[in-house]
């Protein structure tokens, strides 16, 4: 698609907002709303009140995920008449768990320059101190609220040897953790807490020892776990058969680990396949 010319030409914001502290607004970012001709929001009370701590007055149009496919429109249309405008959602980086993905497919797709800011974004500092690898990382976000469609997708990320990032509500947690243990088995993990508000605070353990303590704890969790990877690395002396062993001792089945084997030592299929059916050790 044809890219409009930056110069003078109306551009949509993505905007992130706090994720507890209000002082976690860019000065950039509080400039271009005070700039901005109107800001779609998805709760605009949350946004209103953002906007009175700095002193903004602009106009709100509600955008959330059971309106987005009507309200794009509405986005569009304010750029058609050259009309600056910003996207904004309740906590954080816009998209990253939250509506506008389809906003910024649709006006992008029309031509339009989209922009997105950098800012308040709650896996990040989790990530950063959780003591985990940092990178490489895969961020899932939220998990299915159905347990049977969340163990299928915990099930589907068991053997990815990233670490893992996960945002789940207070009232799912422990259940979460409980799946989590039952299908990762018992690794490592960071969880942060209500990140950057009063009662903030990291807890870092063995999936197993952390479980306890979160049958009272309340607010916004984050959960970083270590990937399958890293739990070979404290056998990193197996020859093949015993690797090979190691894999489906953790749920996989044979053929899936001599795969995962020949593909780690450069080896042919077929020669790991001969070497762990004949018991031997390289």
């Amino acid at each position: 698609m044809w890219q409009r010319s930056y110069d003078g030409e109306p551009i949509l914001y993505l905007i992130p907002t706090p994720i507890g502290n209000m002082e976690d607004m860019t000065f950039r970012s509080v400039r271009i709303l005070g700039e901005v001709d109107v800001i779609f929001s998805e709760d605009t009370r949350v946004t209103q009140n953002l906007l009175n701590y700095y002193k903004i007055k602009k106009k709100l149009i509600s955008l959330h995920d059971h309106n987005e496919d009507l309200v794009k429109e509405q986005v569009l249309d304010y750029l058609i008449n050259g009309k600056m405008v910003a996207l904004v959602t309740d906590r954080g980086t816009p998209i990253i768990s939250d509506p506008g993905y389809k906003t910024v497919k649709y006006v992008s797709e029309k031509g339009f320059r989209v922009v997105g800011l950098p800012g308040a974004c709650a896996f990040i500092p989790a990530l950063i101190v959780s003591g985990i690898a940092p990178q490489p990382f895969t961020f899932y976000g939220f998990l299915d609220s159905k347990v049977e469609k969340k163990k299928k997708e915990l099930e589907k990320l068991k053997f990815v040897s990233n670490s893992i990032i996960f945002y789940e509500a207070p009232h799912r947690i422990l259940k979460t953790m409980q799946l989590i243990l039952e299908i990762f088995g018992d690794r490592d993990v960071s969880l942060s807490r209500e990140i950057s508000k009063k009662f903030e605070s990291v807890y870092r353990g063995k999936i197993s020892m952390l479980i306890p303590t979160l049958k009272d704890i309340k607010g916004e969790f984050v959960i970083v776990v270590s990937g399958f990877q890293e739990l070979l690395e404290d056998d990193s002396d197996l020859d093949v058969v015993g690797q090979v062993d190691f894999y489906i001792e953790n749920g996989m089945s044979t053929m899936d680990a001599i795969k995962l084997v020949s593909k780690e030592r450069g080896m042919k299929k077929n020669d790991v396949y001969s070497l762990y059916h004949r018991g031997e050790s390289a």
